[in-house]
């Protein structure tokens, strides 16, 4: 079975006062028609400007696409033009944005940002669409749907502003949906309804889904491969399974460590990732978590390690000691 998305060598940067930020340097990954794929990182660490890069949403100036290719059913969009590109957005692939907030439209109804799409992309009459937006906004859980398409979203909750956005990118039946930090602005209960609703309706309608989060933890039930990224590449990659029981990068070793655990006692301190992200403007040659990292040894300083093999087949990881770290983590 062929690839549904096909990231390779994806390089995107921007050009600031203080430098040039290679945000997203040479990232290569593939997510399968009806797969959901989780990219993992800090803030900082490239995952919605690699997002942002696969729509082609990215400012120029000061942000451009630099080198790579990004294959959506066989096509290059770094090739189509920006009138072909608008087509792809919302029809073919489905944003759900960070904070529905900012957002949806304050000052158009639910309806009217629901029915927009339908009338641009499917030439849908007002009827027609009218009733495909009460239809969707049932799907995902909306009481009184017709009611709410006459409301403003400064009128909904959080979690029924969310649902809505998920409702706005499932409107046109795409084949991929990405979720930029979809439960950011939650509360823990309402997290989990959002992705026990997206995944639900992704498996449901066969819909590819790309999950973008900084927490290991929010999406260790609902993704099949897990992709983590710091400074703007992918230190691991692998099966979900793999990664969360066997990481092979020092960085995903630390995020796992830093995430609440119901079996260890009420008083034990977590362990956060120490350090702070680096400034990618001023990165040396070597590795880029090396300043944090506790088990860097002098080659991490002399140049970046390649992602390879490591453990079980398809899990992927940037670093020297990979093979150490596995024994490292049976003796903890």
């Amino acid at each position: 079975m062929s690839a549904l998305l096909d990231v390779r060598n994806l390089h995107t940067e921007f050009r600031t006062g203080a430098g040039l930020v290679r945000a997203v340097d040479g990232v290569s990954y593939t997510v399968d028609p009806g797969e959901t794929v989780a990219i993992v990182g800090e803030s900082g660490s490239g995952k919605s400007v690699g997002a942002m890069s696969i729509l082609r949403l990215i400012p120029d100036p000061p942000g451009r696409i630099t080198e790579g290719q990004i294959l959506f059913g066989g096509r290059d969009l770094l090739g189509l033009s920006a009138e072909e590109m608008r087509m792809v957005r919302g029809s073919e692939i489905g944003m759900v944005f960070q904070e529905p907030m900012t957002s949806l439209n304050p000052v158009l109804t639910i309806g009217r940002q629901m029915t927009e799409t339908l009338q641009q992309h499917r030439g849908a009459d007002r009827a027609t669409a009218d009733r495909r937006a009460i239809e969707l906004l049932t799907l995902v859980g909306i009481a009184d749907p017709k009611r709410r398409l006459g409301q403003y979203p400064h009128q909904l909750s959080g979690g029924m502003r969310q649902r809505i956005m998920i409702a706005i990118a499932l409107t046109c039946e795409p084949r991929l949906i990405i979720a930029d930090e979809p439960t950011t602005a939650l509360d823990v209960t309402i997290q989990a309804q959002i992705l026990e609703l997206m995944t639900g309706l992704t498996r449901r309608l066969n819909v590819a889904l790309i999950i973008i989060t900084h927490n290991l933890g929010v999406v260790a039930r609902y993704a099949r491969r897990v992709n983590v990224m710091y400074a703007g590449r992918i230190v691991e990659s692998g099966p979900a399974p793999e990664v969360y029981h066997d990481p092979r990068h020092p960085y995903t070793i630390a995020l796992l460590r830093s995430v609440p655990r119901l079996d260890r006692p009420r008083q034990a301190r977590l362990d956060p990732v120490e350090g702070q992200p680096p400034d990618l403007t001023r990165l040396d040659r070597g590795c880029a978590f090396r300043p944090r990292c506790r088990f860097a040894v002098s080659a991490c300083a002399e140049a970046r390690p390649p992602l390879e093999a490591a453990g079980a087949a398809g899990h992927l990881s940037a670093c020297f000691r990979r093979d150490e770290l596995a024994a490292a983590q049976a003796a903890a």
